[in-house]
């Protein structure tokens, strides 16, 4: 079967309303609010919107229905390229929809939301010919037992997984985190789910001989990762004014998987990635600051080199 997509994305979309404060505000406390804007958001659908600013032909599968936040979601996703014709609609489903509340003083960020509505894809819903038609399924943790044949699917048709896993008690996620081929992780959830302390002995507890690579994400320490349950190397983060991380985490998996669609190696996927992260911190909002490859490689020639040591 000809291959239609490079990434197809099973996971969530979010609409975001972004309330910009001189600083976060403490209890019992009023703060003028800067300035405001709707963005779109959400693990799967910002990671999406990464990979085709980089390039990469996307699509995304979900549940939707015909509300406004609905609408909002698709139309801009449309806009930036992404394939939605996959999406399935359902008059009662809605996306994620969150207030995020960004310290300027920081770049940090508070998000507030509601999954109210929120309706994941059904496994009966997600076919063989639909999944054979791409070069990297991605999935994250709000992905459900939809989530967990598509990644049966995906291997039945050698096609490799790269997942965003933010909560690992999440439904099937138990039986879907061991075959996933490429897992990037934050440190928090790495800690909870390994109980170490130091985010290399995190990659050493989930990274194994039969996946292909485990990343654990950290900010502005950088991130550390081991291919095929090898040597753990650490790839610092690079140093950028800090307006917003709001996305930050989603456009490293996006720019990840774009490169293993690309046929990168990973050690080149991590350097994109970071890049492309710290790039999209200079701007504000969870999509704004997404960079094209060739300002991601721009700012890779331009800034410091950084070497990989290992641990």
């Amino acid at each position: 079967m000809n291959t239609r997509w490079d990434i197809l994305g099973l996971g969530v979309v979010a609409v975001d309303d972004l309330l910009y404060v001189e600083h976060f505000p403490r209890p019992n406390t009023k703060m003028r609010i800067q300035g405001k804007e709707r963005q779109g958001g959400g693990l799967t659908a910002t990671a999406l919107v990464a990979a085709t600013r980089l390039g990469a032909r996307t699509a995304y599968l979900a549940v939707l229905g015909d509300d406004d936040l609905s609408c909002s979601a698709l139309e801009e996703l449309e806009r930036e390229g992404v394939d939605c014709s996959p999406v399935l609609c359902q008059a009662t489903a809605r996306p994620v929809h969150a207030v995020v509340i960004v310290d300027r003083s920081s770049g940090e960020r508070t998000i507030l939301y509601t999954t109210e509505g929120y309706t994941p894809v059904p496994p009966e819903y997600i076919g063989e010919e639909l999944i054979a038609q791409c070069r990297v399924l991605f999935v994250d943790y709000t992905a459900g037992e939809g989530g967990l044949r598509a990644v049966t699917l995906a291997h039945r048709h050698a096609i490799p997984v790269v997942a965003d896993i933010e909560q690992e008690s999440a439904p099937a996620m138990a039986e879907l985190i061991p075959q996933v081929d490429h897992l990037i992780v934050d440190v928090e959830m790495a800690g909870r789910a390994t109980g170490e302390a130091q985010p290399e002995h995190m990659v050493r507890a989930l990274a194994h001989p039969k996946r292909a690579c485990c990343v654990v994400t950290a900010g502005e320490r950088g991130c550390w990762y081991a291919e095929w349950g090898g040597e753990v190397h650490h790839f610092p983060a690079y140093h950028v004014n800090v307006v917003d991380t709001t996305g930050c985490g989603d456009v490293f998996h996006g720019a990840y998987a774009a490169c293993i669609a690309r046929g990168e190696p990973v050690a080149r996927a991590i350097q994109v990635a970071s890049a492309a992260a710290a790039l999209k911190a200079t701007r504000p909002g969870g999509r704004s600051g997404i960079p094209t490859w060739s300002a991601v490689e721009a700012f890779i020639e331009a800034s410091t080199p950084h070497s990989q040591r290992d641990i």
